[in-house]
């Protein structure tokens, strides 16, 4: 995975900047109610959203788990079609390119190979969790009158983090079987 040290500060900061954003647009429409301050105050409203439940959910995740996981559990397991579309996705040529909140809880010289490979069950059950949530401001259409916009964020958003769970679960397997071979010398 990319390596990004500073990510958690910056998506921090851009989520406080986002959350002033959206109550200086909300205070302006409150005060001028013009189409403008109304289209701004929404757009940053859910933009705060997704980057918000991205961190809240990381955070609930690492207080419960704590990067721990039963590794034996077959919701960590690969299918026996994931293989094949990890191949046909080609998913070994751009995992890397995608950004690794902690790149340390992955470092094996920091780490133990059991160690990785339960932070990247955390880390899988983090994006999955996010990919419903990605989805719950299409319901804001109903009362702001823009399915389009909120469809297609809400899209993106969950094909993001649907790819790093594709990403968590083809590195784990081959975490697992250098464990695997390592247990059988």
């Amino acid at each position: 995975m990319k390596q990004t040290k500073n990510l958690p500060l910056t998506l921090n900061i851009v989520t406080a900047l986002l959350l002033a954003a959206t109550a200086f647009f909300i205070y302006l429409h409150a005060a001028a109610h013009t189409d403008l301050s109304l289209t701004l105050a929404i757009t940053f409203a859910t933009t705060t959203y997704h980057f918000a439940i991205r961190l809240l959910t990381g955070f609930v995740f690492q207080h419960t788990m704590k990067n721990r996981a039963d590794l034996t559990r077959s919701w960590y397991q690969l299918r026996p079609f994931e293989q094949k579309l990890y191949r046909t996705l080609r998913v070994k040529t751009w995992k890397n390119k995608l950004p690794t909140y902690c790149p340390d809880l992955f470092d094996p010289s920091l780490h133990t190979l059991p160690e990785i490979a339960g932070a990247m069950c955390q880390a899988e059950l983090v994006h999955e969790v996010i990919i419903p949530l990605s989805l719950l401001p299409i319901l804001a259409s109903h009362w702001f009158h823009a399915f389009p916009v909120f469809l297609l964020t809400s899209l993106a958003a969950s094909l993001f983090d649907l790819l790093l769970v594709i990403t968590q679960r083809y590195n784990r397997d081959r975490i697992l079987r250098i464990l695997n071979h390592k247990k059988s010398k």
